[in-house]
């Protein structure tokens, strides 16, 4: 216990406050996330396919956007700022959620909050990767995730409480989420002060998005991105984990309890995970994140009752604290600091891409055939994730032996 400690006070303060900001964040964003569903498909009228459609786009949207971000601050030289411009975006879309009359004005919001994660996403990791020693680099990425992750999960939380104290009236509810959404713009904008980088701001470099420049990023970057673009198509959005529930049984003012349950597994999990990472082959977490989800959508799939599908949500959530904070570790591990901001870019292109193909395939898979149809598509796609992977490990094993 005192070695955790010690370990978790080498993560450096600019770590601690980034984590914070984003569990602000998330408290906001789950907030209108774990409703969504009810919004959309209850409220509004829209169909299963089209919440597909829209989180499909949403975080398509912020991949792409990742990746212009994250040149720019590679040739700034600079992250903070545009990390503030992120957050702020997301923040000023939080007051459409309660006003929205059509699917189509969520849509626009969903979107433009997600330009301002796309804006945020990759600065701030890279950032990340900047200020952390190499021998703590998974723990802080954990650390950083876990907190995060915290948000996701108080979120919900406060989504239920208000449902309950304002006799479920949805829009009230939703309006609140923008409060701790300027809370954690003025907690970066007050509480964090980037370090000067150690190369020049004002070296001349050719926009990392050229072929010429991507020969920077090796096939060890390229390999983690590979393995990224799987892993999506084997986790699509977790809108479809609230509505199985309420598919199940689940009572409207509970539905943010899925996200609940999610959450607080992942970020229990976060940090050890990524602290682990830092001593061992990152894959074997990996591939124990991906034998975790073939079980969760083993249980969405077949279990029918609240509680199955609580189990299924909690094993989802465990796979995400195994494996998300590692990925983006490895991202740092491949990249040339010169290059970072646009690597992550890169990966989470890569990954929001892959995440628009698989929430739409899930959202069709659920309206034409049911929802055991949508998971078990998930868990094959796991199952041939990890064959790939562990194959990878077994190659790597058998060179180091000869």
């Amino acid at each position: 216990m005192a070695r955790a400690r010690q370990r978790l006070r080498s993560v450096p303060r600019g770590v601690w406050v980034l984590g914070f900001v984003s569990l602000f964040m998330d408290v906001s964003s789950e907030m209108v996330h774990a409703l969504m569903p009810a919004l959309l498909v209850g409220t509004l009228g829209a169909s299963v396919a089209l919440l597909g459609l829209i989180e499909g786009v949403a975080e398509a949207t912020a991949a792409v956007t990742k990746v212009f971000s994250g040149w720019i601050s590679d040739r700034l030289g600079r992250r903070k700022l545009l990390a503030v411009i992120g957050y702020g975006l997301a923040a000023l879309t939080k007051p459409v959620f309660p006003l929205a009359a059509t699917p189509f004005e969520v849509m626009g919001a969903r979107f433009l909050d997600r330009i301002g994660k796309g804006i945020r996403g990759a600065p701030r990791d890279a950032l990340v990767a900047d200020i952390t020693p190499p021998a703590v680099r998974g723990l802080a990425f954990g650390v950083r995730q876990g907190l995060d992750t915290v948000g996701a999960f108080l979120g919900p939380l406060l989504a239920i409480g208000l449902m309950l104290a304002l006799a479920g009236d949805l829009r009230q509810v939703l309006a609140w989420a923008v409060v701790p959404a300027l809370i954690a713009v003025a907690l970066l904008v007050l509480g964090l002060e980037e370090p000067d980088r150690a190369q020049a701001v004002d070296t001349p470099r050719p926009p990392p998005i050229r072929w010429s420049d991507l020969k920077g990023l090796d096939a060890a970057f390229w390999t983690v991105v590979a393995v990224s673009v799987v892993f999506t198509l084997a986790r699509f959005s977790e809108a479809f984990l609230i509505l199985r529930a309420q598919d199940a049984g689940l009572p409207l003012a509970f539905a943010p309890a899925v996200m609940v349950a999610m959450n607080v597994v992942y970020s229990l999990v976060s940090a050890p995970a990524g602290g682990f990472s830092d001593r061992v082959d990152r894959r074997l977490l990996l591939l124990a994140g991906l034998g975790v989800l073939v079980l969760a959508d083993l249980a969405l799939a077949f279990l029918d009752s609240v509680a199955g599908v609580f189990l299924g949500v909690a094993l989802w959530g465990l796979h995400m604290g195994l494996t998300q904070g590692v990925l983006n570790a490895m991202v740092a591990d491949a990249a040339p600091e010169r290059l970072r901001g646009s690597a992550f870019g890169l990966f989470n292109l890569a990954s929001g891409v892959t995440m628009l193909a698989s929430s739409g395939l899930a959202g069709l898979l659920w309206s034409l055939y049911g929802p055991p149809t949508t998971f078990l598509a998930g868990a094959g796609f796991a199952l041939l994730a990890a064959l790939g992977l562990g194959a990878t490990v077994r190659r790597r094993r058998d060179g180091l032996a000869a």
